[in-house]
């Protein structure tokens, strides 16, 4: 009798094509001195990627507010009073006017994110002409819609997606501190789905929700642990916003940010490790840290989602400073 795995655990399945990741391995990665571990995370980088190039993401909430989800760190929540606004999916005219000018301001992938539980078959059927619209820009697309019922994954395939973003968030232990309308394997399921219709991976997760420091290992274990690995890998810094549960969490110190960064980079040497929310609150000097320990990537432009981004300006005055240019297909290695 042929017993089938389920496919949720397939995914953290160990293969000869990665490199076993448990959580005592990676937390003793944390424990390494800083500069030694910003070291050796330097030269992983510099072995799969050209240093000196980032690549830039543009993120647009496509659809905002009204999520029925408890996330404790989402001002999108329904649950809670922050201010968000509920808002229909906006028309395909207002989101390709949007695409054009990130690809004028240098933007190479267009992602676009929608506060659904997940989405209906008629949400799939007006997302499938938008990212046909993006594509025929010449943009990189990626979305970011919540669990994905069967078929779904297939038809944003067709429509000339690249890229699926489906965070876990946080470490499998630390889950249901933080949410509690979801399970871990929901994630992993919908992970699934994405990989087996031939999409790309995007997926993170956010530090500074009161996690412990093997909390941190235990996400990042769990993403190193897929097969494949996420193609892209954003880690967050929790944005506190007022009326959300997080709202008081412990700031955490930037060096352990950039530790978290680093340990991303040398369990998952091939991926672009993207800096994510919470980049508006950083210094240059912790961004320039955050490079040198293997990021590699960022959202580039005046708002993610809800929530403010790193002034574009700003942006390109630093990537001047440190010597650093956007990625294209021609300086991508």
């Amino acid at each position: 009798m042929t017993i089938t795995t389920p496919l949720h655990i397939q995914s953290l399945t160990p293969h000869p094509s990665v490199e076993y990741w448990s959580v005592c391995k990676v937390e003793a990665l944390f424990e390494t001195p800083f500069l030694d571990l910003i070291f050796r995370a330097a030269n992983v980088h510099r072995q799969h990627f050209n240093p000196t190039t980032i690549q830039l993401s543009t993120l647009m909430s496509i659809k905002t507010g009204g999520c029925p989800e408890d996330c404790h760190y989402c001002p999108q929540s329904a649950r809670y009073q922050t201010g968000i606004q509920n808002q229909a999916l906006l028309d395909i005219e207002d989101i390709l006017a949007k695409a054009r000018i990130a690809k004028a301001r240098g933007a190479g992938r267009f992602c676009m994110g929608a506060a659904w539980r997940g989405p209906k078959p008629k949400d799939i059927e007006k997302m499938t002409e938008i990212i046909k619209g993006v594509k025929a820009l010449g943009l990189e697309t990626c979305g970011t819609f919540g669990l994905l019922q069967d078929g779904m994954a297939e038809k944003l395939k067709e429509a000339g997606l690249d890229y699926y973003n489906h965070n876990l968030d946080t470490a499998p232990e630390h889950y249901h501190q933080i949410i509690g309308t979801r399970d871990f394997d929901d994630r992993l399921n919908t992970l699934g789905k994405v990989r087996n219709a031939g999409l790309k991976v995007c997926c993170g997760g956010i530090i500074g929700m009161n996690e412990t420091r093997k909390e941190r290992a235990g996400l990042i274990a769990s993403l190193a642990n897929l097969d494949p690995q996420p193609e892209s890998v954003p880690i967050n810094q929790l944005v506190a916003v007022e009326g959300t549960p997080l709202f008081d969490a412990e700031k955490l110190d930037w060096t352990e940010f950039v530790r978290t960064v680093a340990v991303a980079r040398i369990t998952m040497p091939k991926s672009y490790v993207r800096l994510s929310a919470g980049r508006h609150n950083m210094s240059e000097e912790m961004q320039a840290m955050c490079f040198m320990a293997g990021a590699n990537s960022i959202f580039y432009g005046d708002k993610l989602l809800v929530t403010e981004n790193t002034e574009e300006d700003r942006d390109r005055d630093l990537m001047l400073k440190l010597d650093l240019v956007p990625e294209t297909e021609e300086n991508r290695s």
